[in-house]
Formats: C-alpha cells, structure tokens, sequence
C-alpha cells in the first residue's frame, strides 16, 4: 500500500512539473525563443540575420521548415551568393537550421485575392545568431562579399502608357518592390533628388546612355548606377537594365513578369549578382579536393565502423578512402566540399574527431633553404585528428 502511494506521488509530481514546463513555454528545453508581442507591435525581419518566410500553419513540421528557408535567406543576404543555400555542405545544414535560430515569431498579413475576397497569410520572422551563421560560412568556405556593401543610385524610369518618367525619392513608394528586393539581398539602393536636370535625363536612361547618367551621378556616392527602363510589353511588364561600375558596364539583362512589382524587383537581384560576382572573396575553409588525413586513437574495429559511420554523416565529407591502416592509426584519403581548414572547424564543433594538426602551409620552411640549393618537391602535408571518446 505504502509502494503505490509513492507511485501515485511520483506520477502527480511528475505531471505538475510537465504543466510548469509548458505554462512557461518550455523554457527547460532551451529552444529557439517564440517573442511575445504587446498590440501594435508588428514582427518584420530587420537586419541581415533575420528572415521573413511565409507558411501554411503553425504545426512544429512547417516551422522546421520554415527555419530552413529562412537559414538559406539568410546565407544569402550575407554572403551575397543568390546560390549559396545550393553549394556543397549546405543543404545538410538547412536540416540543422532549427540549432541557429535565436528567436522567432509569427505575422498574420492579410489581403486581397483575385475575385476581392480578403486572404490571410501566416508569415514567419526568425532572427539568427549571428556568430553562429559566421562560424558555419566560414566552416563551410563559402565565399562572402564584404561589408561594408556599396549603396548604388537607381536611375529608373516607368513607362505605363503615358511616357516615361523618372523614379526620383519624391516617389520612393514607386520603388518600394526593388528597394526591399536589394534590402533581402543584404544592400542598398539609392535615389535621385529629382531636380530638372535629373527628370530631363529620363531620355538618356531609355536609350541607355551610361556615360550621360554617370555624368548626372558624379554628386552621389558611390560612383555605381542602376539603369533601368521598364514598360509594358506582351503579355505583362518588360524592364531592360544596366549595372555600370566607375563606368564600366558590369552587366546588362532583362526581367519579364506579370506584374510590375516582380519585374521590377529583378533590377535588385542582377545588381546583387553583378556586385558579388566583382567583389566577393573566396571562402576561408579552403579549396575543395581530395585530402591525406591521420586519424589517431583506431585500436579496433568498433572504432573503425564509428569512424566511418561519423564521417558519412558529416555534410561536407563527400568520399572516404582508406589508404593504410598502423597500429593505433588510420589514414585515409577525403574527398570535402571545402579545403581541410573547414573540415576542421566543423568536427571541433562535435565531441567525435579533435583536431591535431591540419598540416600547415607548403611555404613554412622556405625560410631554411641555402642560396643556390634546388628545390626538392614538396612532400604533402597530411592533416592529423584523434578520434575521441
């Protein structure tokens, strides 16, 4: 009798600790925040670490989901690379997005569907943490376009039956489709003033006269412009640009769309692609390639299989090939998306592999050669890791 009291007891504590848990949002568990909002407060994404995506609910798999849509928003705002979430080692880690996430919260955007009736989308606002998102570009070598970002002027003018006119910051609202577009592609986008000079140029924008528009633009800062001309055409809207960079042509391409918004929004997007395509570095993890590794502490075959196992689940590790096996030592051949540095970085993060020596640089003992004394071929340098555990 005495037994099923403290059984009874025991499941009675055990439900009002699982109420106390839920009654203050699991904070026990340590997830990603869920903000609370007073009235009036509206959750947008406002910074190169946040990312609005739209989903169908609130159940726990769209949110997951959500999150990774959101993580490869963010690679790209920050990186610059419209095709990060595509490189190598990536796709794994969108899985993975949810240990990023700092906090997130939910919109409800309501408008207006083509027959007038009023529909409801649930938009998703996740904030990232930001070393956290550094520490996985730089694990993963992703190539990165430096900031501070230049803030190029839009020279843009519409023709919508009536002539073309110019977009100046008086009609800021106008441009508001290819500003927040460049906004989500991690830069900024400028506007003339608008005086006379400038609403006359609106014919050297349309036959793309570069050199007049440079001329206009020597007050703003820097010298970049955005040239674009966009008008109807069949079927939809057709918006012809041109990048020019200290008055080079960059590049030149054409959007098309339905809807003038859309058309619009594409002069951002070539303009991120042109300025990442000129600017940006190439990543600190390394060449990609097949790398000699050591891997100390193999003394049997269960360490063998953990091993492989470990490895054949690490994101960026495409092929493993074992070359020779030593007493206590494995060595194998890796095939990585990115060089041995952001192998490395990655396997730090985890308590299986810890890094010895990544096998330093082939220039170190330039220093210790003779004047006259020929070069012998360099030996490769073979990284070394101990497994743990």
């Amino acid at each position: 009798m005495q037994g099923m009291q403290r059984k009874s007891w025991a499941r009675m504590l055990a439900c009002q600790l699982l109420t106390g848990m839920l009654l203050f949002g699991g904070m026990a568990f340590g997830g990603p925040a869920h903000a609370q909002r007073v009235e009036g407060d509206r959750a947008s994404a406002s910074g190169p670490y946040e990312a609005e995506v739209a989903v169908r609910n609130q159940a726990d798999g769209e949110l997951n989901a959500g999150f990774g849509r959101a993580l490869a928003a963010v690679l790209g705002k920050v990186t610059g690379d419209r095709g990060a979430a595509q490189r190598p080692g990536v796709r794994d880690e969108l899985g993975n997005a949810k240990t990023y996430v700092a906090g997130y919260d939910y919109r409800q955007d309501e408008g207006m569907a083509a027959n007038g009736a009023p529909s409801f989308q649930t938009t998703l606002v996740v904030r990232f943490k930001r070393d956290d998102v550094d520490q996985l570009i730089q694990m993963l070598g992703l190539p990165n376009w430096p900031s501070p970002r230049p803030k190029p002027v839009l020279w843009l003018a519409i023709n919508d039956g009536s002539g073309p006119r110019l977009v100046s910051l008086a009609q800021v609202n106008a441009a508001r489709a290819i500003l927040d577009q460049a906004k989500s592609r991690g830069f900024a986008l400028g506007l003339p003033g608008g005086n006379a000079a400038e609403q006359a140029a609106v014919g050297a924008i349309w036959r793309g006269d570069t050199a007049a528009i440079a001329g206009l633009s020597r007050k703003y800062s820097p010298p970049m412009q955005l040239i674009g001309k966009l008008q109807r055409g069949a079927g939809g809207w057709v918006a012809d640009w041109i990048f020019v960079d200290k008055g080079k042509t960059l590049s030149t391409w054409q959007t098309t769309h339905a809807d003038a918004r859309r058309a619009m929004a594409g002069g951002a997007d070539g303009a991120a692609d042109a300025l990442f395509k000129r600017y940006a570095k190439a990543g600190s993890g390394g060449p990609a390639g097949i790398y000699r590794v050591r891997i100390l502490g193999v003394d049997s075959a269960d360490d063998y299989m953990r091993l492989l196992g470990y490895l054949g689940d690490v994101s960026i590790v495409k092929r493993v090939r074992p070359v020779l096996a030593l007493p206590g030592e494995l060595q194998l051949d890796l095939e990585l998306a990115t060089g041995v540095s952001g192998f490395a970085r990655l396997v730090e993060r985890g308590d299986v592999l810890s890094t010895v020596s990544t096998g330093g640089s082939d220039d170190e003992n330039d220093d210790d050669k003779q004047d006259g004394e020929a070069e012998a071929p360099a030996a490769p340098r073979v990284a070394t890791f101990r497994l743990g555990g």
